[in-house]
């Protein structure tokens, strides 16, 4: 009995140490990451229930940053005195706007990107030759060698009114003039995110569907399913979680986006972040700022956990 004591008791010391050890192993990464992304996040939701003031924060708790009118305070004779007025996120239509049109530019975007990654990860996954899918997935890669600025830039000359498309139509003699349309709007943002953010879309894709066993196709098909079926019922169910990763990856940070709607939106084309941008170095507004990126935060929460929900329904099936 002693020796079972003493055999458990080693066992719990061991486990502790252990743990111990894995504790001491990830504590500086946790107090990186601590440090660089909590603190400034929980910083900006501070700074969302402030009030404005001249070159300064006043910490005075207020919700009107979200909703209501909320006003802007100067120090006049030592006393403060509210200067001017602003609507808060809920409650200006601009930022309503801003929130909504940013929201379906980057759900577009994500089905864009989405879609035309599956195809092309299913091909590398099923009918590329094991020994060249290393240099397809290079190739796939080769946008990341490039900086993102660059390659907005690069869609701002395609899409240009000079520019290659437009250039070769005129040269084919299909359009007299140059097409005004292509650049400076909403779809060039689709276009530019949709071709920026492939690579992030296609390899979870792929991944998954090299976890596929493909004695399940072969199954299928034994048992006569046809091979859109195969593929309705098997295929894609089980590369759902690539699905999945492909479309959170994509949508997330570009309801956030502020270099391609600045670079080839226009005028009409100005999403979320621009407000941001605006309300921070411009108008030196960081409460009403911090309000409205904590507001798309959370429009971007909801939106994921509600996917997440449909696609575990879908997962279930009908019961």
């Amino acid at each position: 009995m002693s020796g079972n004591q003493s055999s458990g008791a080693r066992s719990g010391s061991l486990g502790r140490s252990e743990a111990k050890s894995g504790l001491m192993l990830i504590s500086p990464t946790a107090i990186f990451a601590l440090l660089l992304l909590a603190a400034p996040l929980a910083t900006i939701i501070a700074y969302s229930f402030m009030a404005d003031g001249y070159l300064t924060i006043i910490p005075q708790f207020q919700m009107c940053n979200y909703i209501g009118t909320c006003a802007s305070y100067e120090m006049k004779d030592g006393v403060l005195t509210a200067a001017k007025e602003y609507k808060g996120v809920f409650s200006d239509p601009l930022a309503q706007t801003l929130l909504v049109r940013s929201l379906g530019v980057s759900l577009m975007v994500t089905l864009v990107t989405v879609v035309l990654a599956f195809p092309v990860a299913y091909f590398v996954s099923f009918h590329v030759a094991p020994e060249r899918k290393s240099l397809w997935l290079f190739l796939i890669t080769i946008p990341f060698w490039t900086s993102y600025l660059v390659r907005v830039f690069l869609w701002k000359v395609i899409l240009g009114y000079n520019g290659v498309i437009n250039s070769a139509l005129m040269g084919l003699g299909i359009i007299n003039e140059p097409i005004t349309a292509l650049n400076y709007n909403v779809g060039a943002i689709i276009t530019t995110l949709a071709h920026a953010y492939a690579p992030f879309a296609i390899l979870p894709i792929f991944v998954a569907l090299e976890k596929i066993d493909r004695s399940f196709l072969e199954a299928g098909q034994d048992l006569g399913e046809s091979a859109f079926n195969t593929f309705r019922r098997v295929t894609l169910p089980l590369a759902m979680p690539g699905v999945i990763s492909a479309t959170l990856i994509v949508f997330i940070p570009t309801v956030g986006d502020y270099v391609t709607p600045n670079l080839v939106g226009g005028p009409e084309g100005k999403l979320v972040a621009n407000l941001i941008q605006l309300q921070y170095m411009k108008l030196d507004n960081y409460p009403l700022g911090s309000a409205t990126a904590v507001s798309a935060m959370l429009l971007v929460a909801v939106v994921s956990l509600i996917f997440l929900f449909l696609n575990r329904r879908y997962l279930r099936g009908p019961k």
